[in-house]
């Protein structure tokens, strides 16, 4: 293990590159990052870095991200069959159609989306500021793609507007139920519970707190309670133990797992490095149509 992460460190000094990787990633390849987070903190790290290569540990759609916000550096994913069953759900014919339907709404897309889709939306959006960008919106029609979820999550907090919701979904945290959190309240009654917006309406409105990873991460860490139940993928449990040690976490719904964040290993990470393997490609047609909705989200 040693001898692997000595020869990570050595090649990203010799390409000049940074590790980016995503909260739900395993804990060796959180540990070898030079940068965790969720979409959000990703998405700003990989504009504002000044490196020359950008390795991102996560799935496909992050990478794109990072490609689009940073089209001079060379992005790398380590294991480029890593993908997001929601961004898969939706394609750029299908947000062409709903403008059409709708000719009035603006287009807002959750970051867990590929190019494609993020090239024909007016501005893109995270789980941590997607009632904000809404808000910034002046159309009073919204159409929210992909994940149902958190589009009806986000018409919560702005009833003045209109939704229009693409049938979307995170797998993961959509298999989280109601059961769960009335079996959770009875096992644990005085102990919140902190889930994801990508959870089902039902499931979000029963949880003492909504938010991103990195806000559930917050929350637990800024509380003076000692124990939690969380309600998203279980890669967070690794930085939540991490910056809480005297704190007890348990995961809301067994097997909440992300098959494809974890598929990355540190030999990934070496092969990558060494061979400048799995670069992100990108049309220069895409990147400058997709990177306006990323702009737009960042200036908010």
């Amino acid at each position: 293990m040693v001898d692997i992460i000595d020869r990570i460190n050595q090649l990203k000094k010799q390409y000049n590159a940074v590790i980016l990787a995503h909260y739900y990633q395993t804990p060796e390849i959180q540990q070898i990052a030079d940068f965790v987070g969720d979409s959000l903190e990703l998405s700003k790290k990989a504009k504002q870095s000044t490196v020359d290569t950008i390795v991102f540990c996560g799935v496909y759609f992050m990478a794109e991200s990072a490609k689009i916000l940073s089209p001079s550096k060379r992005v790398l994913i380590p294991v480029p069959t890593a993908g997001c069953a929601m961004a898969n759900m939706v394609q750029a014919s299908d947000v062409k159609k709903l403008r059409v339907s709708h000719p009035d709404a603006a287009v807002v897309t959750y970051v867990n989306s590929t190019a494609e889709v993020k090239a024909e939306s007016d501005i893109c959006c995270t789980s941590a500021n997607a009632v904000k960008v809404v808000k910034s919106i002046d159309a009073k029609e919204i159409i929210f793609i992909p994940d149902k979820n958190l589009g009806s999550y986000v018409a919560s907090f702005v009833p003045e507007k209109r939704f229009y919701y693409f049938n979307g979904y995170c797998p993961i945290h959509d298999r989280i139920t109601i059961d769960n959190i009335n079996r959770a309240k009875n096992a644990y009654p005085d102990v919140e519970i902190l889930v994801h917006p990508e959870c089902a309406a039902e499931v979000v409105r029963q949880a003492d707190f909504v938010g991103s990873t990195s806000q559930i991460i917050n929350y637990a860490t800024d509380s003076q309670k000692k124990e939690f139940i969380i309600g998203t993928e279980e890669g967070v449990l690794f930085k939540l133990n991490e910056k809480n040690p005297g704190k007890v976490f348990h995961i809301l719904a067994g097997n909440s797992i992300c098959p494809d964040m974890k598929k990355t290993t540190l030999a990934d990470l070496v092969f990558a490095l060494e061979t400048n393997s799995y670069e992100v490609v990108l049309s220069d047609e895409i990147i400058k149509k997709a990177v306006k909705s990323l702009d737009r989200m960042l200036e908010i």
